[in-house]
This record gives structure tokens, C-alpha cells and sequence, in this order.
């Protein structure tokens, strides 16, 4: 094996993870990749766990416009007021705030 082909497996070794972007348009689109899955979600705000942590993001008539499972995608719709990322204690206590709020 060469030099360059040992190269070309490390770049592909390392794209084995899923990438994590959040892209803000105008605060009113959002599109998030590396979505693992979304714990919860109303028109006010949603949670969702990333492969970097937990992300919240709170807003107004916020609305799901695209979610793809498969690829981690997530499309949300709306005035975006915040986005915050949690620490696993906080994810839990995220957890357990919407399971009550939902039940």
C-alpha cells in the first residue's frame, strides 16, 4: 500500500461518523444533520439527540418540515428564538420534563 492510498483509507475512516451541522436560515428554517432521534416535540420547541448531545431548540409555530431517519436529517419551520445544547444530566432532566408534559 502506498502513501496515497493509506491516506485516501484514513479520509474514509474518518468519515465513518456522522457529521453534526446546524444551519440557521433567517431564523426561520433550520435544517440539522447527525440527528440520532427526536425525543419530543410541540410548536414551541423541540429536543432532539444529536451525535453531538442533546439539542434544544425553542421557538414559535415551529413545525417539522422534513425528517429522514436514515440520513439524520431534520427540517424545522418557524421563529427560531434559541438553540441549546445539553450536557447528558440536563438531556435526562429534558427527558423526564417533556415524558411528564406528554403523558
Amino acid at each position: 500500500m502506498n502513501m496515497n492510498q493509506f491516506d485516501d483509507l484514513t479520509k474514509k475512516e474518518r468519515n465513518i461518523g456522522q457529521d453534526h451541522d446546524v444551519i440557521l436560515r433567517g431564523r426561520k428554517r433550520l435544517d440539522i444533520t447527525g440527528v440520532k432521534q427526536v425525543e419530543s416535540f410541540d410548536n414551541e420547541e423541540f429536543l432532539l439527540e444529536t451525535v453531538m448531545g442533546y439539542l434544544a431548540i425553542r421557538g414559535l409555530n415551529l413545525q417539522m418540515k422534513n425528517l429522514d431517519v436514515d440520513k439524520g436529517v431534520v427540517s424545522i419551520k418557524g421563529k427560531i428564538f434559541d438553540l441549546v445544547y445539553l450536557d447528558e444530566h440536563q438531556g435526562d432532566k429534558a427527558k423526564g420534563f417533556f415524558s411528564k408534559l406528554f403523558k
